[in-house]
């Protein structure tokens, strides 16, 4: 477990600093694996398809610990605040005062207010390690997620995480999906369930300054029966 502390405390690092103004060329990346998910534990997924600017990823069914909803107008500011409350409680800041392994990604969902300087809402969440899922121990603030088999499309890009350029990069998403089938079944999801827009993944240390890989998703419903042939 102590190979893993600096690991905790250096992902605590980059959330807690500004890390809109850290270096490194944004890119987008079709197909990345984060090399975060060769030191510490990631859900697992399953890629459906490569496209132009996307990918869409099948995710096993898994058990997230998330914060009640974040208001800021700042994606980086409630992401340091969720953060927080999630770093205690691996930490053991729990009923059962359980230490818990980090692993990646750290993610932000996403729910934009409707005008510019309104606040917008979001849900911080940390992927419970499969050796704790079965029974993952519960926190004041703190609720479970679980995700049966979920469809995601991901956009990737690099750099550091910051509020000038999230939303840019998931209207990039979103282009790149339109007239595919999967822009339908996106919509679709959100008549259903209009918990988030998009989803920001964070997966790397503050003193990664190359390589780094962040991701977009945009979760959806699909029957298998619906996809499309690959060719």
């Amino acid at each position: 477990m102590a190979a893993f502390i600096p690991f905790k405390l250096s992902l605590l690092l980059t959330l807690l600093s500004n890390i809109g103004f850290l270096p490194e060329t944004s890119k987008n990346n079709v197909g990345t694996f984060p090399p975060t998910c060769n030191r510490i534990e990631c859900p697992s997924f399953d890629v459906i398809q490569q496209g132009n600017g996307y990918e869409i990823r099948r995710y096993n069914s898994s058990v997230w610990m998330s914060t009640s909803p974040i208001q800021d107008i700042s994606l980086v500011e409630a992401t340091r605040t969720g953060f927080l409350q999630l770093f205690d409680y691996i930490q053991g800041k729990n009923k059962y005062k359980q230490q818990i392994e980090m692993t990646a990604p750290v993610i932000t969902e996403v729910l934009p207010s409707d005008g510019p300087f309104c606040e917008s809402s979001f849900t911080v969440s940390f992927y419970v390690p499969r050796m704790n899922q079965a029974n993952p121990p519960p926190a004041k603030g703190l609720h479970l997620q679980r995700w049966k088999s979920t469809y995601v499309a991901v956009r990737q890009f690099g750099g550091f995480v910051s509020d000038y350029n999230i939303a840019e990069e998931a209207a990039a998403l979103q282009a790149s999906l339109e007239g595919t089938v999967w822009s339908g079944a996106i919509e679709r999801s959100r008549k259903d369930d209009a918990t988030s827009v998009y989803t920001v993944a964070q997966y790397n240390s503050p003193f990664e300054f190359s390589g780094r890989v962040n991701e977009i998703w945009m979760l959806f419903d699909l029957e298998d029966e619906f996809l499309p042939v690959q060719v």
